[in-house]
């Protein structure tokens, strides 16, 4: 399935909670253009020997609008811990005229969480995945906008995609 309008889809949340898993799955579903934070960073500590801060999000955002500007409808995949990098999301979409959703997906369960992080593999060559321990230190702001919140503790990995399919209003 593909859908006829731009519209940025704006995943967010902790390492671990399955914000990764159901972009990718969204992103397929819709055929939509896929942005992960995570690669465009690596992509910049590999190639360029760079110390990244703030400069995947700055790089997605640029690919995102032109894509936006195509009339693409876009996946951004990232933490998207702050309020600043959660507004700058949402001012590409509204400055190219686009709607946009938040999407944060959590995992409720701290076991469950924990359990995954610790065992899971990168897909990304190069990427270091942070601990448990820089996890629940990380700076993560409290959401001051609506946003869909899928939380994935006790749910399949197809089970949260449907919620999330049904909480957007988009047909499986």
């Amino acid at each position: 399935m593909s859908i006829d309008v731009s519209h940025l889809y704006i995943f967010s949340g902790l390492p671990g909670t399955g914000k990764t898993t159901l972009s990718k799955s969204l992103s397929s579903h819709l055929k939509a253009i896929y942005l992960r934070v995570d690669t465009i960073e690596q992509g910049l500590i590999d190639l360029c020997d760079y110390p990244v801060e703030g400069e995947g999000y700055r790089l997605s955002y640029r690919i995102a609008a032109d894509n936006l500007e195509l009339g693409n409808c876009v996946i951004s995949d990232s933490c998207n811990p702050i309020n600043l990098t959660r507004q700058e999301w949402q001012e590409i979409a509204s400055s190219r005229g686009v709607s946009f959703t938040n999407i944060e997906v959590i995992c409720s369960d701290l076991e469950e969480h924990r359990k995954r992080v610790v065992s899971r593999k990168t897909d990304i060559d190069g990427l270091i995945l942070p601990s448990w321990k820089e996890i629940q230190e990380r700076e993560y702001d409290p959401w001051m906008s609506n946003r869909v919140v899928i939380d994935t503790a006790s749910n399949r990995k197809n089970e949260s995609f449907n919620e999330l399919l049904s909480k957007l209003n988009i047909p499986t």
